[in-house]
């Protein structure tokens, strides 16, 4: 009889756990097609935004592939990376957007992008993947060169080089952003380093005191430059085309430095061991489509990367600036 009795309650155990089994597979399933059909984004607030660029091309893209686009908002680009390497051994995100060229050797050691390059590369401006380091890591979706915008209204004389913001006339008179959060706090101390080399940390010591304050990201700091707090920030060439666009005046203008610029080229990259890589990759090739990049002018306030596109008539008084190797 225990013989029989255990024999019942062995069946009844296995029969259970068949079911549970059964019911976990198909759950698992059910979610694995769920993921399939979302592509998601880690990228930055003026992206992601309600007048940033990301809202009109997840609309176009899902209207073109079915494909839902979830973007979160990581802060920016030093942030964003932040996150997915704290992420890197179960990844959440599928692609990773507003890492720029200042990031790429950072990105590269990171080892949390799978390169990946798209079938329609050759819409790209030439040049452009290799300031992302010619790897196809991640592929540019725009790009500018960093500038100091002047409010020409302000009473303050504009400056003629790096070296002048330096002098008492400036004094709490800059509004930058921090490096450690901020791409274009990281490209105005490469900016520095490129100019001044060895020296470039006493410059900033001579700087400190014009700098009015170290924003955490491009979207706060800009906004305060707006609002009168400081007539100098910085930002890039092509930001003074918002202000004509939308029948504000060319009052901000974008300082050609005696010194030379450096660019910035913004990129978006496929992550390692992404849940849904075949979706991640449809975007980043849908990305730099002209469908998706006549968007860009007109919300990102930066040069598209596909050479094919169009620039909206605010871009007609945008003069390049030399351009620093």
């Amino acid at each position: 009889m225990k013989k029989v009795h255990t024999l019942i309650v062995l069946s009844i155990l296995m029969v259970c756990s068949l079911f549970a089994g059964s019911k976990k597979s198909k759950k698992s399933t059910k979610a694995d097609a769920a993921r399939l059909n979302e592509v998601i984004v880690y990228t930055y607030d003026s992206f992601c935004g309600e007048w940033g660029s990301g809202p009109e091309i997840a609309k176009l893209f899902e209207a073109k592939t079915g494909i839902k686009v979830t973007f979160i908002d990581c802060g920016d680009g030093v942030q964003i990376l932040s996150k997915a390497l704290l992420e890197k051994k179960d990844p959440y995100a599928d692609v990773l957007l507003g890492l720029d060229n200042n990031l790429t050797e950072k990105a590269a050691k990171s080892g949390v992008f799978e390169a990946f390059k798209p079938a329609n590369a050759n819409v790209l401006a030439d040049g452009l993947e290799e300031e992302l380091g010619g790897k196809w890591l991640m592929t540019p979706y725009d790009y500018s060169p960093f500038a100091i915008i002047w409010n020409s209204k302000s009473g303050v004389p504009a400056p003629a080089c790096l070296e002048d913001l330096t002098k008492d006339i400036y004094k709490k008179k800059i509004i930058l952003m921090d490096a450690r959060t901020s791409t274009p706090g990281l490209g105005f101390e490469t900016w520095v380093n490129k100019v001044y080399g060895k020296k470039a940390a006493d410059y900033m010591k001579r700087l400190t005191p014009s700098i009015l304050t170290m924003a955490p990201g491009w979207s706060v700091g800009y906004g305060m430059f707006t609002d009168g707090e400081a007539p100098l920030v910085i930002s890039y060439t092509t930001s003074p085309a918002y202000h004509i666009e939308y029948g504000e005046g060319d009052q901000y203008k974008a300082l050609s430095f005696t010194d030379g610029h450096v660019m910035q080229v913004e990129g978006a990259g496929l992550v390692k061991g992404a849940k849904n890589a075949e979706g991640a990759k449809k975007f980043i090739e849908f990305l730099i489509s002209e469908e998706a990049q006549n968007v860009i002018p007109g919300t990102q306030w930066m040069f598209p990367s596909n050479k094919n596109v169009k620039l909206p008539a605010s871009y007609d008084t945008i003069e390049m600036p030399k351009i620093l190797k």
